[in-house]
């Protein structure tokens, strides 16, 4: 946006339920608008408490620097004519973090908050600001200061039309206001100090490499083999030699933001042009490329056909641990079909190549004059620029690298399958449709009425409605449609009226098709105003016949695109972003999440080349809207990635993930066509990390394969959460999870379900677009896209998981028995002791639970884990699970096996739901007969409980609380010389209580 020309701009809308203020339950209300010294003001609502004024104003902003500083405050007052005063009815203030460009802004109605302590208002304001450039566009008139002394009659200023804007990305927005009946209270907003983190750089040594860490886990129940376990390390990367998370910095250390990975040197070449090359074909011409080789590494440019003064600008990389010469060539040769001809060469000695390391301006290019194979001048010159520098340079990403290349393709085209890239999802929106009914509807057979429904279709998402019970050509079905869609909005929406005249056969009665980029968008959970659209008849249908219809069938509709919900593209248990689809409601970031991708180690081999198993790796990781992804390591099983990628952290119940994938799409395509393979993955949630601590460990690659979980190898990972504004990250925990529309207005499980499964194919589909393309494998791997899919395993794995959340209630049980058995009889005592002091005193009951908790909590902080999760096979069952269970895991859905076996799983099925369906049963048993004891179904049962029940009230009300309480806890803990091994008198009453299986067939 142009900086000069930038305004806000502010609908004021409408009012909702106002407070009446001139006695006679109404109120003349109106608009006061503040901001950066200027006052605007709306016209006057006579008597009407639901006023819509629908009026623009636009605000000259003086300094964008500070436009986040700035707020827009909206004061709505009562006029009174009388006395020409006003009355205040309530105000809306909005942050500057929150304005966002015209084009994503949404009406928002905003609760009416006090002015002061005493003050009373109710009602909401509806508000759309938003910010443009539109030079256009003129500022309001503001209220003169004549105007401040007396009430106006009418309006300072008329209210201007909306024009097209244009479209800025901005990051912190407003909340999503509360309802009506909901108390509005702003939390103190926190200022996020505008500063970029410096970070200490050193130059790398070789020091004696620190032996892996084993880390090992307090919790027996969840121990796994060593092989499998997190090893923590100690590496030297660019800040300095990292131990027990800190960054030991050496004395040279110097400024950088490379500081979570190794520090690698590379070799960079940029190929910029030629000129003045010499022909080398009949036509007096050539076709031209170059050549750069050093040792046994070689990369080639594209050639250019007929041109003697090409232009390439193509950068290599060479990685300078790999090389094994002194001297680099750079040869331009021309392209023949039989023998490529040599033209000239340009040849540097490394030890003159000069070293950079960013925030160095980059080095010119300069001009080389060729030469021949004798080392004589010849005519023809190459731009060219040489350097050493490090993965902090600029260059780096878009460069074609020597350690991801082989002689199996150095091209072009194949460097741009392995370069490393950064990827941002598309904005996601749920698109609600609500079809009312139709009007009109004109079958093909006049003489029945349509069995009409309606199929709603945006790109691949089918959806129809439920077919009418009451056949009539105005059917109504007021029913809500539901899809996913992204930005850009490419498809439309199209509803088709259709009518069913048989089974298996529908013809069309009429079509509606609505671009997406018309439809209303919101924010909260106001009305969308519903419209009438006419029904365009199918183009098969005669013109004669059309010419006839003098009307035309309706379709009454009600879209929007919900901006107030998170789009739910990955699995709920593991997501990595939580804002809503509207930035309006975005807060600021909490912190910073910053990985180095260090290496991988023993990864198993992927494919099979020139006789010798090996693998072309590259990693993936997932945060937010953002997915990175490494340069892929050709032909080596221990790469080294030392890549550094940063997030922005708006939530800490937040989830990375860090993938491993083999490439293949380089050389022959194997077994698996051209889809990637998975290595393995690895999970970090955000609110398991410490502030500020460097955590690097080695995590193992565990994937569950048809015949067992297998560890595919080791990525070694640098990570480390920095926190911008501690005191808005605690804020966050009071938050709920997900935005406000989640709860108002919420999905059942089937809709999340499906719109999950389609927002993951649009997002798959717009990175698979991308150079070079995040393929459909990867992104579902990454998504979790199959974690709803029934395993017996993974069924096990939760119940096993749910006994374990019991385990200390069990373990509670246990003791008390124990205490009730008088096995210690000492500890007994003292229990009795303390149990008479809190009878006595019931007062410290509360406080000493309390206490104890955080005792507790105080003595397990020196036992608190010291390193990230990770994958555990114990807990996942994967480590003795059965052959045939995890054959049923990986089958595809609807199944591929063979009959019988689907039978002998079913049967396996049907067994263990009934032992479920039996422990379930006896649950609903025990409720009934607690049902049964008022119900006279049993009357002498009921008669003897209503006795007791009449005898109990009379005892309790006579003897104190604190008797009675001491009676039964002694009762209860007394000595096994006065219990019986056989049931107590309640339990055997209770159990002969009836139940309601006597009614089951």
């Amino acid at each position: 946006m142009t900086v000069g020309n930038l305004k806000l701009g502010v609908d004021i809308v409408s009012a909702h339920n106002l407070l009446p203020k001139d006695g006679q339950g109404s109120s003349s209300a109106f608009v006061e608008l503040y901001f950066d010294g200027q006052r605007y003001r709306s016209t006057i609502k006579e008597k009407d408490l639901n006023p819509v004024w629908n009026e623009t104003f636009y605000f000259n902003i003086s300094d964008p620097s500070i436009l986040h500083c700035l707020t827009l405050d909206a004061y709505i007052y009562n006029h009174v004519k009388a006395t020409q005063s006003r009355a205040f009815l309530g105000k809306v203030s909005i942050n500057g973090t929150s304005f966002v460009p015209y084009p994503d802004a949404v009406v928002l109605h905003y609760p009416l908050e006090k002015r002061g302590i005493f003050s009373r208002v109710r009602g909401e304001l509806g508000l759309k600001v938003y910010i443009t450039d539109d030079p256009s566009i003129k500022s309001s008139t503001p209220v003169s200061a004549a105007e401040e002394s007396q009430m106006p009659s009418e309006s300072v200023q008329k209210p201007i039309s909306n024009s097209a804007h244009k479209t800025e990305t901005r990051h912190t927005f407003y909340t999503l206001p509360k309802r009506n009946s909901e108390q509005h209270n702003h939390p103190p907003e926190v200022e996020v100090p505008h500063h970029s983190t410096k970070y200490v750089a050193d130059e790398m040594k070789a020091p004696e490499p620190i032996p892996p860490k084993l880390v090992r886990m307090h919790s027996t129940s969840s121990a796994q083999p060593v092989d499998y376990a997190l090893k923590e390390t100690s590496p030297f990367l660019g800040g300095g030699r990292v131990v027990g998370g800190r960054v030991i910095r050496t004395d040279r250390a110097g400024a950088g933001t490379y500081d979570l990975v190794e520090k690698m040197h590379f070799l960079f070449v940029r190929v910029v042009k030629a000129r003045e090359l010499p022909a080398m074909d009949v036509t007096g011409s050539l076709d031209p490329y170059v050549e750069v080789r050093i040792g046994n590494y070689k990369g080639v440019t594209k050639h250019i056909e007929k041109n003697q003064h090409p232009v390439w600008n193509v950068v290599f990389a060479f990685s300078r641990e790999r090389m094994q010469a002194s001297i680099l060539e750079v040869v331009v040769k021309d392209k023949d079909l039989v023998k490529d001809d040599y033209v000239g060469f340009v040849r540097f000695d490394l030890n003159e190549v000069p070293m950079r390391v960013p925030p160095d301006s980059p080095l010119a290019p300069e001009w080389y004059r060729l030469e021949d194979k004798k080392g004589e001048k010849i005519k023809g010159e190459l731009m060219l620029a040489v350097w050493i520098g490090t993965q902090a340079d600029e260059a780096f990403p878009d460069a074609w690298h020597s350690d991801a290349a082989t002689p199996i393709d150095s091209s072009a085209a194949a460097s741009a399958l392995i370069r490393s890239k950064v990827y941002h999802a598309p904005r996601l929106w749920y698109v609600r449709c609500n079809v009312v009914e139709a009007q009109d509807l004109i079958p093909s057979e006049k003489t029945r009425f349509p069995d009409a429904y309606v199929k709603a279709q945006i790109g691949n998402q089918v959806m129809r409605t439920k077919p009418i019970q009451s056949r009539n050509f105005n059917p109504v079905w007021n029913e809500d449609l539901f899809f996913v869609a992204a930005e850009p909005f490419e498809d439309h929406l199209i509803l088709t009226v259709e009518d069913r005249v048989a089974p298996g056969k529908d013809e069309i009665i009429g079509r509606v098709i609505i671009p997406l980029n018309m439809v209303e968008r919101r924010a909260d959970d106001r009305i969308i105003h519903s419209r009438w659209f006419n029904l365009e008849k199918p183009v098969a249908v005669d013109v004669d016949q059309l010419k006839k219809d003098k009307f035309s069938s309706r379709l009454h509709l009600r879209v929007c695109l919900d901006g107030g919900y998170h789009v739910l593209d990955e699995s709920t248990h593991y997501s990595s972003d939580l804002r809503p689809t509207a930035k309006q409601l975005w807060k600021p970031p909490i912190g910073i999440l910053e990985l180095g991708i260090l290496n991988a180690v023993g990864l198993h081999p992927m494919k099979t080349r020139d006789g010798k198993g090996t693998s072309d790796t590259y990693c993936v990781a997932k945060y937010g809207h953002k997915w990175v992804r490494t340069r892929t390591i050709v032909d080596n099983l221990f790469p080294k990635y030392n890549e550094q990628y940063t997030w922005e952290v708006f939530d800490p119940a937040t989830v990375l993930t860090v993938g491993v994938f083999d490439n293949s799409q380089l050389g022959d395509k194997g077994a698996n066509g051209n889809k990637d393979l998975k290595i393995g993955k690895v999970r970090i949630r955000i609110s398991t990390l410490e502030t500020g601590r460097v955590y690097t460990h080695s995590y193992p690659l565990l994937v569950l394969h048809p015949t067992g979980v297998k560890k595919m190898g080791e990525v070694h990972l640098a990570l480390r959460f920095s926190c911008t504004s501690f005191a808005n990250m605690l804020y966050v925990y009071s938050r709920p999870l997900l935005p406000k529309m989640h709860y108002i207005r919420p999905f059942t499980v089937m809709q999340l379900d499906m719109l999950r499964h389609q927002a993951v194919n649009i997002v798959a589909t717009r990175l698979g677009r991308a150079e070079p393309p995040l393929r459909k494998e990867v992104v579902e791997y990454m998504s979790d896209v199959d974690s709803h899919l029934w395993s017996m395993r993974r069924s096990k794995a939760n119940f096993f998981r749910l006994m374990s959340v019991f385990t200390g209630l069990f373990a509670v049980g246990k003791w008390f028995g124990d205490i009730c058995m008088w096995k210690n009889p000492v500890t007994t005592v003292l229990v009795h002791v303390l149990y008479l002091m809190l009878v006595s005193f019931p007062e410290l009951i509360l406080p000493t639970i309390f206490l104890y908790m955080f005792l507790i909590g105080v003595w397990n902080f020196r036992y608190r884990p010291r390193y990230p999760p990770h994958m555990n096979t114990k807990i996942s069952q994967a480590e003795a699970v059965h052959p045939d269970e995890l054959d049923e895991e990986f089958d595809t859905f609807p199944t591929s096996r063979n009959p019988d076996l689907v039978r002998m799983r079913y049967d396996r099925l049907r067994s263990v739901a009934g032992r479920i369906q039996t422990v379930v049963g006896d649950i609903a048993t025990q409720g009934e007969r607690v049902h049964s004891l008022l119900s006279w179904r049993d009357p002498r049962a009921t008669a003897i409980f209503v006795t007791f029940c009449l005898v109990a009230a009379l005892v309790l009300y006579v003897t104190p609380f604190q008797v009675i309480a001491a009676l039964a806890g002694i009762f209860m803990m007394r000595h096994p010389r006065f219990r019986y091994r056989v049931p107590s008198v309640p339990v055997n009453f209770f159990r002969r209580l009836p139940a309601r299986t006597d009614s089951m067939l």
